[in-house]
């Protein structure tokens, strides 16, 4: 089958993403695929806003603006080691030598590697976002304890934000520029993703207007429209949960580290730190948050179901292999790379049906997704 017959087919994708709709998970999908850098997969289907009173529907297309959520953080890790290799960083530092404050409450011996496998040891505090700004966040979580009975480094358990706003204060120490600019300038125009933010100026969200898809919550019938899908979820800087961008872009992130840290022609990351964001660099560990067994890299989810594929969280199907890796986003997106068949993927709902049924609807996606383009 040729890349052309590949495109305009896609049949059991496209039946799965129907299906998705006709039971009320969502209103539109966005999809893109690539096999060795060339395109397999670019569909747009639904409506990306759902019509309102006065307003009608917006269809979802390829240059939608969609948001990311925990999709993000892979973006974030590939900063943090770009400044391991500069030498500003080190994985195995204590954060408190950066951050002093961050010592209190037993966090004293928690490293940067702790922070992006998920060992740390802090998953939830109180931060106070929208009202708090970034100062206050970080104090907050500097003045967290450490979980009782949980052991740095051995503990694991998906830490959602707290651990991501850390990491962004340390870029901006370490790089002596806020976490917006700095992504933007090494990471996200390097690799042509020029309508990919995290934390975009406020006059870019007014200038997208409604090329902006709205995330909702399609769980209950008032379908409100998620809390970070509004200008200052979009506007401030969250580190671990508002990236956004057309997901033919991220696509390109995932290129990248398929390509040992390059894309065409231009160099984000060394071979060395692809090499370890994309193994385990934490094994076999019972997740506290997830209530499983994942693998993960450096802030990279690697395929777990070696473990059981019931009901694994952020997981990209039964087709994928042992070596997937990438990230999900809450009940929503995913993008991923699977380097034995050198294919990366970004795929996006608009609407959020509940974890359960989110993960169902991923699985039965990507699934056809592999068999359309014969990867089985």
């Amino acid at each position: 089958m040729s890349d052309d017959q590949k495109l305009s087919e896609l049949t059991r994708t496209r039946a799965a993403i129907r299906g998705g709709m006709a039971e009320g998970l969502h209103t539109g999908c966005q999809l893109f695929a690539s096999i060795a850098g060339q395109p397999v997969a670019d569909l747009a289907m639904g409506d990306a806003r759902e019509a309102t009173i006065g307003q009608p529907a917006v269809a979802m297309t390829a240059d939608t603006i969609v948001l990311w959520l925990s999709s993000t953080k892979p973006v974030v890790a590939a900063v943090i080691l770009q400044l391991v290799e500069a030498g500003r960083l080190e994985l195995d530092r204590p954060v408190a030598d950066s951050i002093p404050a961050f010592a209190a409450g037993g966090k004293e011996s928690i490293t940067l590697r702790h922070l992006l496998t998920h060992t740390g040891g802090f998953r939830y505090v109180d931060v106070g976002w929208p009202e708090t700004g970034w100062d206050e966040i970080i104090a907050r979580i500097c003045r967290a304890k450490v979980e009782r009975d949980w052991v740095v480094g051995q503990t694991a358990g998906y830490h959602p934000f707290t651990s991501w706003y850390i990491l962004g204060e340390l870029v901006r120490i370490a790089a002596q520029q806020p976490l917006p600019t700095y992504v933007r300038q090494h990471v996200l125009e390097p690799l042509g993703m020029l309508d990919c933010w995290i934390g975009m100026p406020r006059e870019q969200w007014r200038a997208y207007g409604n090329r902006v898809a709205k995330l909702i919550d399609t769980e209950r019938p008032q379908h409100a429209p998620f809390r970070y899908a509004n200008e200052q979820g979009a506007t401030d800087c969250i580190p671990g949960g508002n990236g956004v961008g057309p997901l033919s872009e991220l696509v390109r992130f995932y290129e990248m580290l398929l390509g040992g840290g390059q894309r065409d022609g231009v160099r984000v990351l060394s071979a060395e730190s692809v090499r370890m964001m994309t193994s385990r660099q934490r094994e076999g560990k019972f997740d506290l948050t997830f209530k499983r067994v994942i693998d993960w890299g450096l802030g990279l989810i690697i395929d777990s179901k070696r473990y059981g594929i019931e009901n694994v969280p952020y997981g990209y199907g039964r087709h994928a292999s042992d070596n997937t890796f990438g990230h999900g986003g809450s009940q929503s997106s995913v993008g991923f790379a699977d380097p034995d068949r050198q294919l990366a993927v970004g795929c996006y709902f608009n609407g959020m049906p509940g974890e359960a049924a989110h993960q169902k609807r991923l699985r039965a996606v990507l699934d056809a997704l592999y068999e359309d383009l014969a990867l089985v």
